[in-house]
Parts: structure tokens; sequence; C-alpha cells
């Protein structure tokens, strides 16, 4: 692979706190996704920003300004955590939508593609910069943009399964799925309006656990243990 995109949940990354930050889990991370770039592997990123605030379990607030504080969530979760990975010797750049002063850098597929020539972890916060869609739809259509090979998603479930696995004992564990079967069958690897998009635009997508030990360095180049869904 020579470039991938990677996507964080924002809750994985708070650890067993569940909110804000945990900086080991994020220091695991870093020093694995240091180990892709320094064998040449260019790597994006996009974080959910559930570790701060989930717009749709608010009835209270309007959709869109609700969507808007989540917007701003996962620019706070790539601000920090690309400083974290900064810590540990790599150069990185965040890029939103939308403008946001000089805390990050407007998005544009030049822009991205000049930071990954350079040898930068690319962060691109801010979700797709309007209301209504999430994270991975933002993941998906970044993806596409920049040309990635794969997305990775590191989620807190180790894989696809075809019903919840901590709900039902006996769900059962894809190690292949096609896109059109997830569609079909709602597994929810991602949101209906970016399986459509992953599908539409042959976007491969491999899901794992970011719990299990170097599993982002295993997914690229060792034992994968999750799910790929193919295009």
């Amino acid at each position: 692979m020579k470039r991938i995109l990677l996507k964080l949940s924002g809750e994985a990354l708070a650890g067993d706190k569940h909110k804000g930050f945990d900086d080991e889990t994020i220091l695991a991370v870093a020093r694995q996704v240091k180990e892709l770039v320094d064998d040449g592997i260019q790597v994006g990123i996009v974080i959910g920003g559930g570790n701060f605030w989930r717009g749709r379990q608010n009835n209270t607030v309007d959709r869109t300004k609700a969507d808007q504080i989540g917007m701003l969530a996962t620019v706070m979760n790539c601000i920090y955590v690309s400083e974290m990975f900064r810590s540990v010797g790599m150069m990185t750049s965040i890029l939103t939508p939308f403008e946001c002063g000089a805390f990050t850098k407007l998005f544009s597929k030049d822009r991205a593609n000049k930071y990954f020539s350079k040898g930068m972890v690319v962060f691109f916060a801010g979700g797709t910069g309007h209301p209504y869609f999430s994270t991975d739809t933002g993941v998906v259509l970044r993806a596409i943009e920049v040309d990635a090979d794969v997305i990775l998603l590191a989620k807190a479930v180790d894989a696809v399964y075809d019903s919840d696995p901590r709900t039902n004992p006996n769900a059962v564990k894809y190690d292949s799925v096609s896109i059109d079967e997830v569609i079909e069958k709602n597994l929810q690897v991602v949101d209906m309006t970016a399986s459509i998009l992953a599908r539409d635009n042959k976007m491969p997508m491999w899901v794992f656990g970011l719990n299990e030990e170097n599993s982002i360095v295993n997914a690229v180049k060792g034992t994968f243990k999750g799910t790929k869904v193919t295009v």
C-alpha cells in the first residue's frame, strides 16, 4: 500500500474514561502510525467526536447546530492527537473543509497531496463541513478524493458480524464481505450514505479492533484478523 486513510473512534481514544483523552491509548496509536510512515506509507487520519459530543443523542439542540458542535469536536480531537503524534517524531498537518483561523488549513486535494509528499500525517477534521453527514461519510469522501488505497476502520469491535457480538454470543464473524451485502443486510460497518459512496467509487474498507496489540501495523503489513469489505 502507498496511501491509507485511518478512521479512529473518538470514544476509543478516551480509553476507559469514555470522555476526553487517554494518552496511553493515543501514544500506542502514534507509535504504530510512525512505524508505517517510517516505511514510506502515507497516512491520513479521520477521528470521530464521540468522546466530546454525540449530537444525535440530544433532542433539545437543533440538528444543524448539534452537527456543527460535532464537527468542532473532531477538530479538537485532531489538534490534540496531532500534537501527540509530533511528540513521537512525526510531522503533521490538519485540514478542515471550513476556515478555523490559525488552527488548521483549508482542505484541498492539492494541499493534501503536497503534505503527503513531504512525509506528513494528514488529519482530516470537520467531517464534510455540512450537517446531516457523519464522519463515516467524511472518511469515505476524503479517501476517494485523495486516492487512498484502502480505508482502515479501527473500531471497538474487532470485525464485522452478522449481528452485534456484544449482545449476541452466537454472532457470526465475516472474514470478508462485499459492500453490496453490507448494504443489503444493513451490517452497519459505516452508515448507509458512506456505504453507498464506497460502493459507487470502489473504495475497500478493512475493519479491525483498535485495542488489539499492534493492530494498525498488523492490518497493513502483518496478520490481518478483522474483516475485509470488498468492492
